[in-house]
């Protein structure tokens, strides 16, 4: 607790957010006084608070975290102490574990999971290395959910009528929101890299250095927050939606990932000649064999399945190749120290912590399974057979069905998750759409 108190006195703290990911990645927590912080005494929350869905319903399982609806314990990690630059008063946030009164990690929280798969990792001596990569849209306030979305107006007075993938002057158009995102991001020590403009229009990427996938996954988590406040200081919002306007390609979360020596720091991707290894054609083959198991954690919305379709720059399938867009697993160029796998699977609207944890998961399970991929794609996968799940009720069956999966992330956890995702489902079916109304009302 020293670094946190050091921070606090650096930076005149009065207040503090104390905050643990619940499954959708919703930051969940208390503001607390500084004073109180200090006191030592940990924040309690209701264990259910990690099972909340995201329209603020829980499963209809009281089992999942006890029919007496129980507190667990939420212990501060110094680590991830951060300023945050837009309150009034001086304020930092802290991110939190969750653990029991015994001590024992609460094994549904998304910082364990990861955590749980990490030390899966160290057990055989294996450093895994992640780069995310975050696509997203800049849009038009709105405050009617019936009203279709469009893009802000920038600089020229004028919405992009056109995709203008890559453009800097497009970029420009929205100077003033990225200088605040990148202040922001600096003054969190969020660390972020590239930015680009997309294929859509108004829609950017932000890419990370490569690292540790806890840090990571910290980071993400954080600045998905820093991109959506600074939008409304804007006059815009900005939306992690996987698929927020329906004539415009979806927003993805690739994921590069790469495997090292815990000992040495040697890619472990690559042979002492610089040939692939074994081991990266076994993660390869667990990405290919297992990225079904984990779809509600790659695609956890209704929504998220509308991005991946044929031809819109998201894959639908679970085909790999060197330097390949067109498929699920990409292998960019690159030397052997630097041999790499980019998932190019899950959206953006994933939890980062979550998504992490699965990716690593299927390579996982193909290394120490010893499973062969198929022959690197050299065409265009578009114009294959959809491999994926189309549909979130169907990806929860293949989840729930999944014994591996299990034993990696844990059964009473993938039992929770699924839980989740299933009421979020049933409460979506309940909806009729614009579109039945419209096609329907007086023509069947």
């Amino acid at each position: 607790m020293d670094r946190i108190h050091d921070f606090f006195r650096e930076h005149r703290i009065t207040e503090v957010e104390c905050i643990i990911p619940d499954m959708t990645g919703i930051a969940r927590g208390k503001i607390l006084p500084k004073s109180q912080f200090a006191s030592g005494e940990n924040m309690r929350l209701p264990t259910a608070v990690l099972i909340q869905t995201v329209n603020g319903d829980y499963p209809d399982d009281d089992n999942i975290t006890g029919p007496t609806d129980p507190d667990m314990v939420c212990v501060p990690d110094p680590t991830t102490v951060s300023l945050i630059p837009w309150a009034e008063d001086p304020t930092a946030v802290v991110i939190h574990d969750c653990a029991h009164f015994d001590g024992t990690p609460v094994d549904i929280s998304p910082r364990y999971v990861l955590r749980r798969m990490l030390d899966l990792y160290a057990k055989r001596g294996w450093k895994p290395l992640v780069a995310p990569e975050l696509e997203f849209y800049l849009i038009e306030r709105n405050t009617d959910p019936n009203e279709p979305l469009r893009p802000p107006i920038g600089r020229t007075g004028r919405a992009e009528t056109g995709r203008q993938s890559y453009s800097i002057d497009a970029v420009n158009e929205f100077d003033p929101f990225f200088e605040d995102v990148y202040d922001y991001c600096d003054k969190m020590q969020l660390d972020i890299d590239t930015l680009i403009h997309e294929v859509g229009a108004a829609q950017m990427e932000i890419n990370f250095l490569h690292g540790d996938a806890l840090d990571l996954a910290d980071r993400v988590f954080m600045f998905k927050r820093v991109v959506r406040e600074t939008a409304f200081r804007h006059n815009i919002y900005a939306t992690f939606m996987a698929k927020p306007m329906q004539d415009e390609p979806g927003s993805a979360m690739h994921v590069h990932q790469s495997v090292t020596d815990a000992a040495t720091g040697r890619n472990i991707f690559s042979n002492p000649d610089g040939s692939p290894s074994d081991l990266f054609l076994s993660y390869v083959a667990g990405l290919q064999t297992y990225m079904p198991h984990v779809m509600p954690i790659m695609a956890p919305y209704v929504n998220s399945y509308r991005r991946l379709s044929r031809y819109t720059a998201a894959p639908i399938n679970l085909q790999w190749g060197y330097d390949n867009r067109t498929v699920g697993i990409r292998v960019p160029n690159s030397g052997p120290n630097a041999r790499r796998v980019e998932n190019r699977v899950p959206g953006v609207d994933v939890n980062p912590y979550l998504a992490m944890a699965a990716t690593l998961a299927c390579g996982y399970l193909g290394m120490v399974k010893g499973l062969k991929p198929s022959e690197p794609m050299t065409t265009s996968g578009y114009a294959l057979d959809y491999e994926l799940p189309r549909h979130l009720e169907d990806a929860v069956e293949v989840m729930r069905a999944s014994a591996d999966i299990a034993e990696v992330l844990g059964a009473h956890f993938v039992n929770a998750y699924c839980a989740v995702k299933e009421k979020e489902y049933d409460t979506y079916s309940r909806v009729i759409s614009s579109w039945e109304r419209k096609h329907l009302l007086l023509h069947v």
